[in-house]
């Protein structure tokens, strides 16, 4: 099954991406809690290849995460090249 994110893993992220565990709507912390479903759910993918539905959860989440990425370099260059570096999800 899916990575299923405990409270204490979530505010993790968000202290680590956005400053602050309350954080939860920062763009950064909702970029960096995107990427790390997505990982889980490629991981998943790779071992259940016939399991549609988690494929659109995963399409429909790269998709909202290039949104907030497109979002953030038209809002902020600086901190989106900081983040994609710390994420390493660009080339």
């Amino acid at each position: 099954m899916p990575v299923y994110l405990n409270k204490e893993k979530v505010q993790e992220i968000f202290k680590q991406h956005s400053g602050s565990e309350k954080n939860t709507g920062s763009v950064e912390g909702q970029i960096a809690l995107f990427t790390y479903r997505i990982a889980g759910l490629s991981e998943h993918l790779k071992e259940n290849k016939k399991d549609h539905s988690c494929r659109r959860t995963l399409l429909s989440l790269v998709g909202k995460r290039k949104r907030l990425l497109r979002y953030l370099a038209e809002k902020d260059i600086t901190k989106y090249r900081e983040l994609i570096e710390q994420l390493g999800i660009r080339k």
